[in-house]
């Protein structure tokens, strides 16, 4: 019996399968050992690329006595306040670089400023197959809708590339025309080194910014209260409805917003991956009177989280917000007499040009308002503004302010409402703009001085008016007493000279 199944066993056939069998799975056991040493490898080349990435210079590091930042990972890193644009660390800002699933940020942005959260968002075969199965997605099928708010919430938390594309197509019509758009935008927030070729950031030589690029478009985005909220969501629950059969949840691989690393202060942000642009993060967070954005490229996971923990206590703790109108002595609008209007010029009157009292500055704690450097610019479009402020430190641009016209005049005297830069001389001649603005003197009237010092003038001239005709009215009395003494004299010496006669 035993040999029996031998025999079977070592049939020919059956021989050549096991002999196949035990071939491949001989190769594939070398096979994953090659795998595993490549990817150890990989790995140690990563590494390496990443030190030498983080020896690269710190262009913030350079200005004098600007805090030291910190050595990051990171190809390219910026940290900057997103209501005024001020820089606070910068490496290799310019850089063109892949943003791969950052991308979504200035996708979302447009659908929010274009779209209204309540429409229905289709998913047509395009954006649905258009993209591959094994990416980022939310599992939707072709037919299948949700709101525009769900799609949001689908391309920020579960970085859906789906719904990236849908989205495009709700607000232009098709992903190329969306693309077109995101182009258009970018220019329009100042973006120099941005191309874009797609809604949702797969690769393409062709689409590309850099950190300073999406960090103003970034700034735009988390102006919004609503896109923070969406992108600073942990995890969010799809339920099915009418247009979309399924009920599911996906969670945020963002560690600073889904717990995994805590943070004070943290707004939203997203994340992004492919082979080649590598680990991308972008993060919003608020302390002390700043809103600050991080972005850094091309990192390795997890230091694009603890890099930007980094720089955001490097932010946080080094540097202060000062509001410029309490802080200004330069151009401070009391105490230059500048023209007032009011109501009633002697008591309720308001200065006709004031600095906006939100405006502000960031700069280093050991740094004071009056190390700052201002230049005034008076080319102003808004017809409230006569000119404009800025400041900076060591050629660092930290913030600016606007002189406005105060527009809500009730006085009952006839002055002229409708004033322009030129009617309270502030416009410059061509003599004057080939010399430094910060050292003219511009002059203006003050209604209520003016009448004071009238006044006080005319208070010193009647002044010595009365001394004068006090000193003369002596002295007259003077002259009439000795007048008065000396007819008394003569009129007693005549009584003596007719008592000496004997009638």
């Amino acid at each position: 019996m035993f040999l029996s199944h031998k025999k079977r066993f070592f049939q020919p056939g059956r021989t050549v399968s096991l002999f196949l069998v035990g071939f491949l799975a001989l190769c594939s056991f070398f096979s994953d050992g090659l795998t595993i040493a490549a990817e150890a490898a990989s790995l140690e080349e990563l590494q390496e690329e990443a030190e030498a990435r983080k020896a690269l210079p710190i262009q913030s590091n350079e200005i004098d006595n600007w805090p030291a930042g910190p050595q990051v990972s990171a190809q390219a890193a910026i940290l900057m306040d997103a209501n005024t644009g001020v820089i606070l660390y910068s490496k290799n800002i310019h850089e063109r670089l892949y943003p791969a699933s950052t991308t979504k940020i200035m996708t979302a942005l447009l659908a929010m400023e274009k779209g209204n959260l309540d429409d229905m968002v289709d998913f047509s075969h395009e954006a649905v197959f258009s993209v591959p199965a094994d990416g980022s997605n939310m599992g939707m099928d072709e037919g299948e809708s949700v709101s525009l708010e769900e799609c949001l919430y689908g391309i920020m938390v579960a970085s859906a590339n789906e719904a990236a594309n849908a989205a495009g197509e709700y607000i232009s019509g098709s992903i190329d025309d969306f693309v077109s758009l995101m182009n258009e935008r970018a220019q329009e927030i100042g973006c120099t080194d941005t191309h874009f070729t797609n809604p949702n950031g797969l690769h393409d030589d062709q689409h590309y910014t850099s950190a300073y690029d999406l960090a103003l478009i970034s700034s735009l985005f988390f102006r919004n209260e609503m896109l923070c909220k969406i992108s600073n969501t942990a995890r969010y629950h799809f339920e099915a409805t009418a247009t979309q059969p399924d009920d599911f949840y996906k969670n945020n691989k963002h560690q600073l917003i889904n717990g995994e690393i805590p943070y004070e202060g943290i707004l939203g942000g997203k994340t992004g991956y492919t082979n080649d642009s590598r680990q991308t993060l972008v993060t919003c967070a608020e302390q002390n009177g700043m809103r600050l954005v991080c972005v850094v490229f091309k990192e390795e996971s997890p230091q694009q989280f603890t890099d930007t923990v980094e720089l955001f206590d490097y932010g946080f703790h080094n540097f202060q917000v000062l509001n410029i109108s309490e802080n200004e002595k330069k151009y401070n609008i009391e105490s230059t007499g500048f023209l007032q209007i009011g109501n009633d010029v002697f008591g309720s009157s308001k200065p006709i040009l004031s600095i906006d009292t939100d405006s502000y500055v960031i700069i280093p704690n050991t740094v004071s308002f009056q190390d700052l450097d201002s230049e005034i610019d008076y080319s102003q479009s808004n017809e409230n503004r006569v000119a404009g402020i800025e400041y900076s430190y060591h050629g660092m641009y930290v913030g600016n302010a606007y002189l406005n016209l105060v527009t809500d005049n009730a006085s009952s005297y006839e002055f002229d409402t409708n004033m322009t830069a030129t009617d309270v001389s502030v416009e410059k001649t061509e003599a004057e703009s080939e010399t430094d603005v910060e050292s003219q003197d511009t002059i203006f009237i003050n209604i209520k001085k003016v009448l004071v010092i009238i006044l006080v003038a005319a208070a010193a001239v009647i002044t010595i008016f009365m001394i004068q005709a006090l000193i003369t009215n002596r002295r007259t009395a003077k002259r009439r007493n000795n007048r008065i003494k000396r007819k008394q004299r003569r009129r007693s010496r005549m009584r003596a000279d007719f008592d000496d006669f004997d009638f």
